[in-house]
């Protein structure tokens, strides 16, 4: 066996929602760089183009879709112009999200709670149905859905986040078990706090020192220590790996 190829993900087609920024664009970035074309989906078209840039760098085919993942009407569509341009897609990474800070239950709208659960539950279920149709084609395939600390902790000030988060690991698990037999993997990671533009506010709160005390590994996590996963995850290395969920977290879940 060759050993170096495992984790080559050269002539391999990805698209990854969310992947114009934070942990997104660190996993579209890492699997660039082990060769595959890469097409990231996001809102914002300047951030969209901006990381299109980074990625034609390394010489691989590479789109940018600007697409509201909260419209249903818009998904379908985006995938038939990524394979279109791209290739038949070999890999899907449901990255977006978006979060409602409502303080609880109590105080959530009912107009947040569908926003949130919109783009964080039910575009990675049509997504991944949508991906999964065209993987059965070729008998192989790998869906990687992003969970969070939250998809195992509950959140009184964002419920909606952790309710969507917790639901993305079971469907994990059931489409997982489901695709098994046609060679498709799907596995979740779940990560801890990582050093995004998102994330940057907290170092200023008191709750900075609360994370850094629980998490053994004393730090924030980086995007591409997220994305080394993804592209295990992605690769041939984890063929006989499907329904888990990898938390890359520094410990702070064993506390």
């Amino acid at each position: 066996m060759n050993f170096e190829k495992l984790f080559d993900l050269s002539g391999r087609v990805a698209i990854v929602t969310g992947g114009n920024g934070g942990i997104g664009r660190g996993i579209a970035l890492g699997f660039a760089a082990a060769g595959a074309c890469v097409a990231i989906i996001g809102r914002n078209e300047e951030k969209n183009q901006r990381v299109l840039d980074e990625l034609s760098e390394f010489g691989k085919p590479a789109l940018a879709l600007r697409v509201d993942l909260s419209n249903r009407n818009e998904l379908e569509p985006a995938l038939k112009r990524v394979e279109e341009e791209l290739g038949p897609l070999d890999i899907l990474v449901n990255t977006a999200w978006i979060v409602s800070l409502s303080g609880g239950i109590l105080t959530e709208s009912d107009e947040d709670w569908d926003r949130v659960v919109e783009t964080q539950l039910n575009a990675v279920f049509l997504l991944s149905k949508l991906a999964a149709g065209s993987m059965l084609e070729r008998q192989a395939g790998k869906i990687i859905n992003i969970g969070s600390m939250y998809s195992y902790f509950g959140s009184g000030l964002a419920p909606s986040y952790s309710a969507a988060k917790g639901a993305v690991i079971q469907l994990t698990k059931s489409m997982a078990i489901e695709l098994a037999s046609n060679n498709i993997q799907v596995n979740a990671i779940a990560p801890g706090w990582i050093e995004t533009d998102m994330t940057a506010p907290v170092k200023t709160l008191p709750l900075y020192d609360e994370i850094i005390t629980r998490t053994p590994a004393g730090r924030f996590g980086l995007t591409e220590e997220v994305a080394g996963t993804a592209i295990y995850l992605a690769s041939r290395a984890s063929d006989f790996v499907t329904g888990t969920t990898v938390r890359v977290d520094g410990g702070y879940a064993i506390r």
